[in-house]
Order: structure tokens, then C-alpha cells, then sequence
């Protein structure tokens, strides 16, 4: 149900677990959400049904769903053909890092939200239990808040941005409690990178993995089908 309360925030939705808590944790604090999901012609298409689901839930006024297809620059295992890691959360950046996906991504998110009016945006950004990503880390999200008050008419003009990352500091199983505290399906949000043709998770990406060790140490059910 869309509830109207004057005060506007940005989602980065991408249809994700940690993707969704944020926006539940934004709605629970009050914002009218709007949405922004970027269909970058990855592999895991899945999560897009997953965004729209999510948005929907959760009374997104309005949500966006831009294409860029990332597949034309490639250099990932999510856009390009290469073959997603199976083998366990290992040391160093994993293949399915997207290059610079989330500067790409937040400048994006930045552009809808200054058109929109919106100094709040939020990203489910997470610097804990995570694959590495560099643009996952604190000092990245601080360094884009400045770089978006410097190159924007709205951060000239005083109205500077509030990048919120909540769940930058969980842990996989902090984040899957706050979806059931919030009341929050998992089920509704898809993380696995390669999902197989029955539809269901793969369950041995590092994604798939980092999701089932969350619930399992949170002692709570997660009704994604997994194939293994």
C-alpha cells in the first residue's frame, strides 16, 4: 500500500536481500520510497522480477527500472562469459566483481534523486560478510557523498545529499533478522548469481553461500529453493 508522507528517499533497489532490508529500513523510518533498479543485462535476471516484487510490497511510489546494458564493457562474471565461482568465498576481488558498478550505479541513483527532489538516498551496501567489492567500503560511500555535493546543482546550492548505507557494518545474519523484525519474506528477494533453468539458486556462488550462512547462524528460515 503507497502512503504519502512529504518526505522523499531513494532506493537502490536491486532486488536483493540486503537491497530490500534497506528499503524496508527507509520505509520504517518514514520516507515515501522511490525506486531505482538498473537492468545491466547481468546474469542473474532473476532479480529484477525480484525488485519489481519488492517494490511493489513495500508501496514503492514510484520505481524505475533503467537499462544499461554492462554486457557491452563485460569483464565480470555476471556480464560476461565467464564462469561464476562455485568453490567457496575465497581470499582477494571474486571474478563476479562488475567494474565500478556501484560508483556507476549511485551517480545514477544521485541523477533520479536530485530530479526527484530527494536528498536521501539509500544503498544496501554491506563491508562485513561480503565477496570484497571495493566499492562496498565506508570510505567509498563517504568519498561519492562529497563528489555528489561538488557535481550536482542541488549540492551547490546547499541541499547536499545523505547516502545512507545501514547495513554496512552487518553481518549476513544481523541483515536477515532486520528482514524478519521488518516482516520481510526473503523469499521475495533473489541473491543468487547463477540461477539454473528450473528457477531455482544455485546455492554455491558466493552470494548463495553468504545468504544461506546468514539464516543458518540467524536460526531463521529462508524459503529460496536452492538446487544443491
Amino acid at each position: 500500500m503507497k502512503t504519502m508522507t512529504g518526505k522523499k528517499a531513494v532506493i537502490l533497489l536491486s532486488g536483493g536481500l540486503d537491497s530490500m532490508v534497506t528499503a524496508g529500513l527507509a520505509r520504517e523510518a518514514g520516507f515515501d520510497l522511490l525506486a531505482l533498479t538498473i537492468d545491466y543485462n547481468q546474469r542473474h535476471r532473476r532479480e529484477l522480477e525480484a525488485a519489481r516484487d519488492i517494490a511493489d510490497r513495500l508501496g514503492v511510489v514510484r520505481h524505475v527500472v533503467l537499462p544499461l546494458d554492462l554486457r557491452q564493457f563485460g569483464g565480470s562474471a555476471l556480464t560476461d562469459d565467464i564462469a561464476v565461482p562455485k568453490d567457496g568465498v575465497g581470499e582477494g576481488i571474486p571474478v563476479t566483481y562488475v567494474p565500478a558498478r556501484n560508483l556507476v550505479f549511485l551517480a545514477l541513483t544521485t541523477a533520479f534523486a536530485e530530479a526527484e527532489g530527494a536528498s536521501d538516498i539509500f544503498i544496501g551496501v554491506n563491508a562485513l560478510d561480503y565477496s570484497g567489492y571495493p566499492d562496498c567500503r565506508p570510505e567509498f560511500i563517504a568519498s561519492f557523498t562529497e563528489t555528489a555535493r561538488l557535481a550536482t546543482k542541488a549540492g551547490i546550492g546547499g541541499d547536499s545529499f545523505i547516502i545512507h548505507a545501514p547495513l554496512q557494518l552487518m553481518s549476513k545474519a544481523d541483515i536477515a533478522r532486520e528482514a524478519d523484525r521488518l516482516g520481510l519474506d526473503p523469499a521475495w528477494s533473489w541473491s543468487c548469481y547463477d540461477p539454473m533453468p528450473d528457477g531455482s539458486a544455485c546455492g554455491q556462488c558466493d552470494s548463495c553461500r553468504l545468504r544461506r550462512k546468514g539464516f543458518a547462524e540467524a536460526g531463521l528460515v529462508d524459503r529460496t529453493p536452492y538446487a544443491t
